[in-house]
């Protein structure tokens, strides 16, 4: 059976994920810091029983560890890095910067997507379709730049997508595609209710790329509707 592990499944894009690839019969992992309060992913599992929920918070290396020993036999088709925050998104500018906020935002952005792409890459390689997928932004590209603020956030970003395009060169010695993706604007937590995409729409755009992805698109940045974003 075809499968997908998530990251950051409780909610938001997670959710969403979780729920189309579920509904499209996919066997689903889903993970999430805190299963107990996540209600929404609980209800889901109820009424698709081929969807499981784990505990995972990608800073926590024992955690990450527990889950890795959970689906050692796993066959992962596509593991989806999809946990992130945008902690600096109210900070004060020149001056405020709080660097504690700053280095929380990179243990989770790009440290807890390469912590998780590294311990799973024997169960991707095993699989048939053989991908990772990270949810970036285009705020990590530095050609599109062009405001000040958001610093932990856009460097957290760009890291991320430094360091899986270099992933993407490992991955492809194994057979692994790597794809980097834009969600856009989305009416979730982290965009507000002033976004332009639902969730459906996001990810609907985000999977198709998946789906259609072919060798020459690894290690490239992608938005939803899939036009190219420059690093």
């Amino acid at each position: 059976m075809t499968s997908v592990l998530i990251t950051g499944a409780s909610r938001g894009l997670g959710l969403e994920w979780a729920r189309q690839y579920a509904e499209a019969g996919w066997r689903v992992f889903a993970s999430c810091r805190r299963p107990e309060e996540a209600n929404d992913l609980k209800a889901l599992a109820v009424r698709q029983p081929r969807l499981s929920v784990h505990r995972l918070d990608v800073t926590d290396s024992e955690q990450l560890r527990t889950l890795q020993l959970d689906l050692e036999e796993a066959r992962i088709d596509v593991l989806l890095n999809n946990a992130g925050v945008y902690l600096d998104k109210f900070m004060g500018d020149l001056g405020g910067i709080d660097y504690e906020v700053w280095l929380r935002t990179f243990a989770v952005n790009t440290l807890g997507a390469v912590r998780v792409s590294e311990a799973f890459i024997e169960q991707v390689a095993r699989s048939e379709k053989k991908r990772v997928v990270t949810v970036s932004s285009h705020m990590g590209s530095i050609a599109e730049i062009a405001d000040p603020g958001s610093y932990a956030y856009r460097s957290s970003k760009a890291a991320l997508n430094a360091a899986m395009k270099g992933l993407s060169h490992a991955f492809a010695q194994r057979g692994i595609g790597l794809l980097l993706l834009h969600p856009g604007w989305v009416k979730t937590r982290m965009g507000g209710p002033d976004a332009t995409l639902t969730p459906e729409q996001s990810v609907h755009g985000m999977r198709t790329l998946v789906e259609n992805f072919k060798p020459e698109m690894n290690g490239r940045f992608f938005r939803h509707d899939g036009s190219e974003i420059p690093w």
